[in-house]
């Protein structure tokens, strides 16, 4: 039997939801920029983030459950999500989507994020891909500080600081 060849992988990253499972209105629109990016690529695959978390889940079920159940009734074919992993952190996302990652021996990923967290994504992204020879590419869903559900501004100031951390750290390397 071959193989099925994948040429990309779509990965969502999570983002806060309530302690009732209810995605907070950020984690809606990375599916939505999701559910977009896939119908742009159908040969593509989707793999979600989010485990548990005092900081953005509480409930009883991993976020990326919460983001499969929302995709496929959004009409994403069930198949087409491919896994998903429990992470609690963006450093978690990359580190823990990788090994899926190559084990599918693609090209190209796509992460989907928030336009506040895109700085520091594409630095942990670049960072824990930097041995392999997959192409990092961003999709960014715009964020309204109105609608969000949390305070944008103290966690763009979160951004910035931990972007700004791991910089540090790595020139100590």
């Amino acid at each position: 039997m071959c193989k099925q060849l994948i040429p990309g992988i779509i990965i969502i990253l999570g983002s806060p939801n309530s302690k009732e499972g209810e995605l907070y209105p950020v984690a809606k629109q990375r599916c939505e920029k999701g559910i977009e990016e896939y119908l742009n690529h159908p040969s593509w695959k989707i793999v979600l983030t989010g485990g548990f978390g005092e900081h953005f889940n509480i409930s009883e079920k991993p976020h990326a459950y919460y983001l499969q159940k929302y995709l496929t009734g959004r009409g994403i074919a069930p198949e087409v999500i491919l896994d998903s992993v429990m992470s609690t952190n963006t450093l978690e996302d990359a580190s823990l989507t990788k090994p899926k990652i190559v084990k599918y021996n693609v090209s190209d990923i796509l992460v989907v994020s928030s336009d506040f967290h895109y700085e520091r994504a594409r630095y942990i992204f670049e960072c824990a891909y930097s041995d392999t020879n997959i192409r990092i590419r961003f999709s960014l869903s715009d964020t309204d500080e109105s609608t969000c559900g949390f305070d944008l501004k103290g966690q763009k100031a979160h951004e910035k600081k931990s972007l700004s951390l791991l910089e540090g750290r790595m020139q100590k390397q």
